[in-house]
């Protein structure tokens, strides 16, 4: 079996990752979970041939000199990959995450419709969509630029690390634009994409003070920004967005952002109950008055988790509740979502609700 044809096999078993380490078999990480996927150990002379096979003359440069690099990898009728490629031990290593630009992919995206059309029909302001590696953030910002692209007539500029989903213009005009390519930074991208007649725009991840500045200079000038960034929930999203800016400028930048702020969407993927596959378990914010006022003011972030949970009717949810709605109806395991959540005694709290209403045996009993 060729390395091509490795990758086509990982794909259809539905894996998210290959990991390649000399010394070890290939690893795969299917449904969370890595095992090997075959028996023979990788030399040292495969993966620096992936090198070659893998790079441009500028990647190979980075690579000798970084002694790692990102990019994406193309292989025709099967899909793109995204790679990291890095030294360990003398050695090369890859870790490759399979990117799929099927439309039908979008399709798992599990928020609520009118939530998508929330964030769809905005003109301006930020929305992030957070959570640790691995958690679908690109796949659910791909798809509510796919809920623009295909209601409004917009221009999209896209500026990623590598470009991931790949999408075709519909109602709306799309630029993307991937950081080393096309570019030498999300900020210097960010700046660029300015003067380039843009509605809409898309930020792959926001992860240092001169990005988070541009991002919320173009949502404050009339832009409608999307943007990742690697945080747990709604108020930790706003003190780390905080944190990227220098203390002289915090309270300012603070209240531009609370000024700014549209939402913030912060998920994690969870096995299913009983295997085959995962399932996004999602807090949803929505930037109303109230909650912009409570962003304003660095001593009352805590307010936030009440005041999402007081505005359900507005498709505000925090991430515990989803948790307890995703056991109810029986997705996830209450060990699952015990170890997921923000706050254990309030998951515990309402997994009991769940259990008394059902009549069964509370899941604290079990224990």
């Amino acid at each position: 079996m060729n390395f091509n044809e490795l990758l086509r096999t990982l794909v259809e078993r539905g894996a998210s990752d290959l990991h390649l380490h000399v010394g070890l078999p290939p690893l795969a990480r299917v449904h969370g979970k890595l095992s090997p996927v075959a028996e023979t150990r990788i030399g040292p002379g495969f993966t620096e041939k992936l090198v070659d096979a893998m790079c441009d003359e500028r990647q190979k440069l980075v690579f000798e000199d970084a002694h790692q690099v990102d990019l994406a990898y193309s292989v025709s009728g099967l899909g793109r990959f995204r790679v990291n490629l890095f030294r360990q031990r003398g050695s090369v290593s890859a870790v490759l995450r399979i990117i799929n630009s099927d439309e039908s992919m979008l399709d798992v995206v599990n928020l609520p419709q009118d939530t998508l059309d929330y964030f769809r029909d905005q003109e301006k302001g930020i929305v992030l969509v957070t959570g640790p590696t691995g958690s679908g953030k690109s796949t659910t910002l791909a798809r509510v630029i796919d809920e623009i692209n295909r209601v409004h007539s917009k221009m999209i500029v896209t500026v990623e690390d590598p470009i991931e989903y790949l999408h075709k213009s519909k109602r709306s005009a799309i630029v993307q634009r991937e950081v080393g390519v096309d570019a030498t930074s999300f900020a210097h991208a960010l700046v660029a994409a300015m003067r380039q007649d843009p509605d809409v725009i898309m930020i792959g991840e926001i992860r240092d003070h001169p990005t988070a500045a541009a991002a919320l200079s173009a949502a404050q000038t009339g832009h409608l920004v999307f943007a990742t960034m690697h945080t747990q929930d709604a108020a930790r999203t706003i003190n780390r967005m905080m944190e990227l800016f220098p203390p002289h400028e915090r309270d300012t930048a603070r209240i531009l952002f609370a000024e700014s702020l549209v939402g913030i969407v912060s998920q994690r993927l969870l096995p299913k109950a009983g295997g085959g596959g995962r399932v996004a378990a999602m807090e949803v914010l929505k930037g109303t008055l109230r909650i912009r006022d409570l962003v304003k003011d660095d001593q009352r972030t805590g307010e936030i988790y009440d005041a999402i949970r007081d505005s359900r009717m507005d498709g505000m949810q925090l991430f515990d509740d989803h948790l307890a709605e995703l056991y109810a109806t029986d997705q996830i395991s209450y060990d699952t979502a015990m170890h997921a959540a923000t706050s254990a005694q309030q998951f515990k709290l309402a997994a009991t609700q769940v259990d008394v209403q059902r009549g069964t045996p509370t899941s604290t009993e079990w224990g």
